[in-house]
């Protein structure tokens, strides 16, 4: 199976918000759960921030936000799949997908950066590791 991206932007808050609770609601995640449709619409609005639906099959299975600083760092500040398209072996696909973005983002890109908790699920940092992220620091709650 293969990820297909969609670029989303305010128009589509509705569907965002919609899949994002359902990747982080499982997860007991915190984070923008509670966000209203006009919360997420002035968050797609701004101009350093980039979001894609993650599709496979034509279905929504994932959701990726980009945000771009003018110092040439991309973060990949959302990235998850709903439960559905976890264990298919698609996050691999997926955030290698998301990071080749984040290097074509910037001006020119220095550094792309992910950040994680142990809210998420229990294979992300794994994902991140095999992909080439390393740990540059950790905090404990």
């Amino acid at each position: 199976m293969s990820v297909e991206l969609i670029e989303v932007g305010p128009d589509e808050a509705a569907v965002v918000r919609s899949t994002y609770v359902r990747i982080w609601e499982p997860l007991k995640a915190h984070g923008r759960l509670e966000w209203s449709d006009d919360e997420w619409s002035a968050e797609l609005s701004h101009p350093a921030i980039r979001s894609w639906l993650a599709r496979v099959q034509g279905e929504t299975a994932g959701l990726l936000e980009l945000e771009v600083s003018v110092d040439g760092e991309v973060g990949i500040v959302v990235f998850g799949l709903v439960p559905a398209y976890q264990g298919r072996g698609l996050g691999a696909a997926f955030l290698t997908r998301a990071t080749e973005l984040a290097w074509q983002l910037g001006r020119p890109t220095k550094r792309v950066w992910l950040q994680t908790s142990s809210d998420d699920h229990a294979h992300a940092l794994g994902n991140y590791k095999s992909r080439g992220f390393q740990v540059f620091s950790a905090e404990s709650q």
